[in-house]
């Protein structure tokens, strides 16, 4: 997912990322605990200062160059400091620095919500007489965030709701950072790691009983779940990963929904998703709740077929009869992974050597190179961390440099324990200004899985749609786009995971990696359509439980869950507190939004038919960067995918795909030759 965007070397190198000139690389200050805290405080300053300039322009002298533009100088300022901040609260090796950068968040939190708050402002934005349409764009996206804060209510209405968004923000920080420095270890015997490869063995840390010691980032805990064969120790890990955050979690998310309830009710709203999604692709929550009744009906039949064929499995794997057997959720991994081999042969940690690091990563940057007519070189900058990689992106016809990308990729103490990109500094075409954007994941080191493969290259699709924007304004660069379109472009680039003209590519950045063949490729397809019920059944219930806990009735956090997963056909299991570690709903831009990840992906299925058979088309991939990607949030989404197609959208595969029924576009017969 994209991480929302906020509107020794360390003084040096502020000074380099706020003084660059138009259209040159521009690197990201590495602070100290003390230069970060004077950064803030002079952004947020300078930000007053600009705020207090612009509604000081008489009413009748509005112009777009004293407001829209005026606006943009602003927002960048105030970018060149919170964007690098917002990052390093997630990021940072050390944890001071992570702290500062968390209460300069706050302070800017407040600072916002006051400048959204301003009536002068609002007057003079509702003044202006724009020229252009993504002028008009911009003038209407601000006019709705001033009244989406607040503005236009009555004074004790407003202090309510400014009180309420800032504490939001406090509950908010809190939660994460609950999940994010979690450093519980588990205690595992040599006996409980049965089943787990050497390699993952011996990386593993070990106690001076020579127990093993697991935490809680992926590399660690998704192998155990696929691999481990002993049940008991499965279920012991699967409780304590879904109770990161504890009891306290559970506590600031119920404080979050109620709160976010009564600032609903402060505009007459009757649930917070009524204010969350008004302006939207959906509109209103009617359209959501519809939308899930249709995935509902189309993946329940699917899903219960799925957990009966796993149970027959189990029982068999077991010797036993299936109805004395119980598949539970810390089975449904490992006895896929186990299906999966015995029926397509499919091994999922073997295919660490098709894709080793970094050479996956080239991989994804040769793809969009060829795709989107990029190329990526690497430079030295100063990083936060050792392991940090900066890359230029520059135009392959022209050389033009375009932007930077930065990757921060393995496992940590203290860091965000996902994958996300995150837009780090936007884009504006009129201030001649270039982007950044980080990718943030917690891989193996060692390689990835196919399932691996694909995430890098979904959070590498909201990279790519950051650094490729050309958009006018800041506002509207890269990924700030409608929340239930944003992740398209992302969920449309993983399959270029999947397809073998694609694929075959490995061998140019890694020439002594074998390349998949003709018969892999489609029985990865085939093993990863056995399992869509269970998948995307489990999207519809965070989906569903997100929009009940932004209703009018939100209940408690934990009971809620308790009856809407009990009454799946795996049922609840007792003990474990899921939504404690629910990080996506606890944050404003996805609450009452987890939706438009199945939403957004009818989008990207339906956009990628324009590709045909032929997945590296470039003369496509170059009308996708074009048309999509570079406007970001400067035209619609609507409007985007309907210019994009030539047409309206359509839903079919992304219901064939959910079924597991969707049939790839790639012709697999004949010869199949890797490119050498």
């Amino acid at each position: 997912m994209p991480k929302s965007s906020i509107i020794s070397v360390a003084f040096m190198a502020v000074t380099l990322f706020c003084a660059s000139s138009a259209g040159a690389r521009a690197v990201l200050p590495i602070y100290t605990e003390s230069h970060l805290v004077t950064a803030c405080t002079a952004a947020l300053a300078r930000g007053r200062a600009d705020a207090a300039a612009l509604q000081a322009v008489p009413l009748d002298k509005v112009t777009v160059a004293n407001t829209l533009n005026a606006w943009n100088r602003m927002q960048m300022r105030l970018e060149d400091v919170l964007g690098p901040t917002d990052l390093y609260a997630n990021v940072f090796p050390e944890e001071r620095v992570r702290a500062a950068a968390d209460a300069c968040l706050l302070k800017y939190n407040s600072f916002n919500t006051e400048i959204f708050q301003n009536e002068n402002l609002y007057r003079r934005f509702k003044a202006v007489k724009t020229a252009t349409p993504h002028q008009r764009q911009l003038r209407k996206d601000l006019l709705e965030t001033f009244e989406d804060k607040g503005v236009a209510l009555a004074p004790e209405k407003r202090a309510q709701v400014k009180a309420i968004l800032d504490r939001l923000e406090v509950l908010r920080q809190e939660f994460d950072k609950n999940v994010r420095e979690d450093k519980t270890r588990l205690s595992f015997t040599a006996e409980e790691m049965q089943g787990l490869p050497r390699s993952y063995l011996d990386r593993a840390r070990r106690d001076d009983k020579g127990n093993y010691l697991l935490g809680f980032d992926y590399p660690e805990f998704e192998p155990f779940m696929n691999l481990a064969d002993n049940e008991a120790a499965r279920q012991r890990y699967y409780i304590a990963f879904t109770n990161r955050g504890g009891e306290r979690n559970l506590r600031l998310l119920n404080d979050i929904m109620q709160s976010r309830l009564v600032m609903a009710k402060s505009y007459g709203l009757p649930s917070y998703a009524h204010l969350a999604v008004r302006h939207k692709m959906v509109e209103n929550p009617r359209t959501v709740h519809a939308f899930l009744t249709e995935v509902g009906n189309k993946v329940r039949e699917v899903e219960a077929r799925e957990v009966n064929s796993l149970a027959a499995y189990k029982a068999e794997s077991l010797g036993n009869k299936p109805e004395g057997i119980r598949l539970n959720r810390w089975d449904v991994r490992y006895y896929q992974e186990k299906l999966r081999k015995a029926r397509f042969d499919i091994d999922q940690e073997a295919l660490r050597k098709y894709f080793p690091m970094p050479a996956a990563v080239d991989y994804a940057m040769l793809v969009a190179g060829r795709l989107y007519g990029v190329k990526f070189e690497r430079a030295d900058v100063p990083v936060w961390h050792p392991e940090v990689r900066y890359y230029d992106v520059l135009d392959a016809n022209s050389g033009k440099f375009l932007a930077g990308i930065y990757l921060d990729l393995y496992p940590r103490d203290g860091k965000y324990k996902h994958a996300a990109a995150w837009p780090v500094r936007g884009v504006s075409r009129l201030a001649e200004r270039t982007p950044i954007a980080a990718l943030v994941t917690n891989f193996n080191r060692e390689g990835l899985d196919h399932r691996e493969l694909e995430t890098l290259l979904h959070e590498f699709g909201h990279v790519l749609h950051g650094v490729l924007s050309m958009a006018d304004y800041n506002t509207h660069a890269g990924t700030n786009v409608a929340q239930d379109f944003v992740e398209a472009p992302s969920q449309m680039f993983e399959e270029w995971a999947r397809r073998p003209e694609a694929l075959s590519l490995m061998r140019k950045v890694c020439v002594d990696c074998p390349i998949m063949d003709k018969d892999l490729i489609r029985r990865l397809d085939e093993a990863r359509k056995f399992g869509a019920g269970i998948r995307y059944a489990r999207q519809l219930l965070y989906a569903s439980y997100d929009m009940a806990m932004t209703s009018d009735k939100p209940g408690d956090v934990l009971a809620v869950w308790k009856k809407m997963e009990g009454d799946g056909p795996l049922g609840y299991i007792d003990g474990s507190m899921f939504p404690a570690n629910f990080s996506h709903i606890a944050n404003s831009g996805y609450g009452a939004g987890y939706y438009g990840y199945m939403w957004s992906q009818v989008l990207a299925l339906d956009m990628l038919s324009a590709f045909g058979d032929n997945i590296m088309n470039p003369a496509v991939g170059r009308r996708f960067r074009e048309m999509i990607l570079a406007q970001g949030g400067q035209v619609p989404a609507k409007e985007l995918v309907r210019r994009f197609l030539g047409r309206e959208p359509s839903s079919e595969a992304f219901f064939a795909e959910i079924t597991g029924q969707r049939q790839n576009l790639f012709k697999l017969e004949g010869e199949y030759r890797s490119e050498k």
